[in-house]
């Protein structure tokens, strides 16, 4: 995120009512909510881990053990468990 000087942006009346406020501090002003972004739709994360999901319900299927797979995909068991049992809630 980087910064945008008030005084280049805001009129003068403006920044004097927000210095009653908050003077020579940090502030941040959050989007509007219908600007607001979900998680993910900036990046590919979303679906990456998506995909993966998948590629670790197709193992579990396939005979691997959830050991295994948490060994493999570096998560907790518990993790593993939850991943497979929403894909089966999901697309079962």
């Amino acid at each position: 995120m980087s910064y945008i000087k008030a005084t280049k942006l805001l009129p003068k009346d403006l920044i004097e009512i927000i210095q009653d406020y908050i003077d020579g501090e940090y502030i941040y002003i959050p989007k509007k909510e219908n600007n607001r972004k979900s998680w993910g739709e900036n990046t590919t994360t979303k679906k990456d881990l998506a995909v993966r999901n998948i590629n670790i319900y197709e193992k579990y299927k396939n005979g691997y053990s959830v050991k295994e797979l948490a060994d493999e995909f570096y998560l907790s068991q518990k993790s593993i468990q939850r991943i497979i049992l929403n894909i089966k809630k999901k697309y079962c």
